[in-house]
């Protein structure tokens, strides 16, 4: 969708009617839907605008990516279901001793393991743990916010990520920034200022370990669990279809555990982490590819059909269609928050009163914000970066001070933040898609936790800037 004329205030409607329509309907197809025709209209372009925005949004190579990531994602998934391979690797858990608190410590150690995309932790952590929390009676809403809290955080402080090459590569040439090892050292001294992903993984093992309380509707949910048996609440819709999560195994087959799951996984962190270091991206869609080619071989030597194999993918596809019909209205949103320039709006109308001492917690804030509104994190820091970095760099001196490295861990912080917040973003759709929970649970019970680590890093931010960089 083509850019319109500055629209001010009005830039905000679209988003706001998102959030509050899918915390008042619960239904967030509808929401995104109805947000999506509330911005043509403010835009100017009828109601013949819609089918152009979402022609454009998700016509293109963007969405194409992520489309076909979904559907290999699922049809391992399914695989992984119809091998046994779950069930397998649930009996192979247990065989250590398992407990409420040991399970939801193992999701939090897998979430960090599969550190490489925050599209795959979330899905691989949430369907594999499933299975085992569901049996230790374990609210799909815990499940699916551990997998949230363990995906993009962790995939923002490890340098050989893509979301570590993405913040690296759009700092180059600000200030003494001139090549990408520049960027890459300067997004490594910035990680102990990260304070908001390193928060939110630390209470994520906090809550798992029972060391701090659930709280709030969180708290709600598992006593439900427990007390009733219920892993999710009624009237609840699971994010992912029936299709993927009542798969069976085969019973005439004899499968492994290795050469069903293990060599699969390994062979998508492998050939992540390799594309990492050679190419400098991880490269998830042709990792998942090959490991769903791979298990398709094996499964056909083991004696699965060739029509039982396709029809196991096809439900893997169909499984996974909730969540990416949310994920097509969600980018045409964010689509259509750029063409209504939201963020602009929203640094435009901060940036004029920041002064060194507040900046970094002024940044964290607005990023939040954005991310909050639109969805993304990438989005969020290709638009704040360019504006927020040389900020920093001029109140500075030019000087790659602890202001610059505080202000751009501020900006991926407040990201993450703003996406953990909204029902608008890809991670929480997926982590809610994992865990099979129903998505606006999902957000509400990880909401508190968000919003009290916020305002903790708000904090920090606040301090540092009053002892240190003012």
């Amino acid at each position: 969708m083509e850019a319109t004329d500055y629209l001010g205030p009005l830039s905000l409607v679209p988003a706001a009617t998102a959030i509050v329509l899918a915390f008042v309907t619960r239904n967030t197809v509808i929401s995104l839907l109805s947000a999506c025709l509330v911005g043509v209209l403010i835009a100017g372009e009828g109601l013949l605008g819609l089918p152009t925005l979402l022609v454009g949004a998700l016509g293109n190579t963007d969405f194409s990516w992520i489309l076909l990531l979904e559907f290999f994602i699922g049809i391992l998934i399914a695989f992984f279901q119809r091998t046994g391979a779950i069930q397998n690797f649930t009996a192979f858990i247990e065989q250590r001793a398992m407990s409420r608190v040991r399970v939801q410590l193992t999701a939090w150690l897998m979430g960090m393991f599969v550190y490489f995309s925050d599209y795959f932790s979330p899905l691989f952590v949430g369907s594999t743990m499933r299975s085992l929390s569901d049996r230790y009676q374990i609210s799909r809403e815990k499940l699916a916010y551990i997998c949230d809290s363990t995906s993009a955080p962790v995939s923002i402080l490890v340098p050989i990520t893509g979301w570590a090459v993405f913040v690296a590569g759009l700092i180059i040439g600000m200030g003494p920034i001139e090549t990408a090892a520049d960027a890459m050292s300067a997004f490594i001294a910035a990680i102990p200022y990260n304070v908001y992903p390193l928060l939110s993984v630390a209470m994520v093992g906090l809550i798992a370990s029972a060391w701090v309380p659930d709280f709030g509707p969180m708290r709600a949910a598992e006593a439900r669990a427990q007390s009733e048996g219920k892993l999710i609440a009624d009237g609840a819709e699971p994010l992912m279809a029936v299709e993927l999560t009542e798969i069976q195994p085969a019973s005439a087959i004899k499968t492994s555990l290795f050469w069903n799951f293990f060599l699969p996984v390994c062979m998508v962190v492998g050939f992540a982490i390799g594309a990492v270091v050679m190419l400098g991206s991880a490269k998830p869609l042709e990792a998942f590819m090959l490991a769903v080619f791979v298990l398709g071989i094996i499964m056909r030597i083991q004696g699965f059909s060739l029509a039982e194999i396709t029809a196991t993918a096809m439900m893997g596809i169909k499984g996974i269609m909730p969540a990416v019909i949310i994920l097509a209205f969600a980018y045409a949103l964010n689509d259509l928050s750029a063409a209504l320039n939201t963020a602009e709006y929203v640094v435009t109308v901060t940036q004029d009163w920041l002064s060194p001492a507040v900046l970094p917690a002024v940044v964290f804030l607005i990023c939040a914000l954005i991310a909050f509104t639109t969805g993304t994190s990438w989005g969020t820091y290709a638009i704040t970066i360019p504006i927020a970095i040389p900020l920093a760099f001029g109140f500075s001196g030019a000087e790659l001070s602890s202001l610059v490295l505080a202000t751009l861990a501020a900006v991926a912080g407040g990201g993450v933040f703003g996406d953990h917040c909204s029902p608008l973003s890809d991670t929480s759709i997926l982590a809610s898609t994992g865990a099979a929970s129903d998505h606006i649970d999902h957000v509400k019970t990880q909401l508190p936790y968000a919003l009290f680590l916020g305002l903790l890093s708000t904090a920090i931010y606040l301090v540092l800037g009053a002892v240190t960089l003012s």
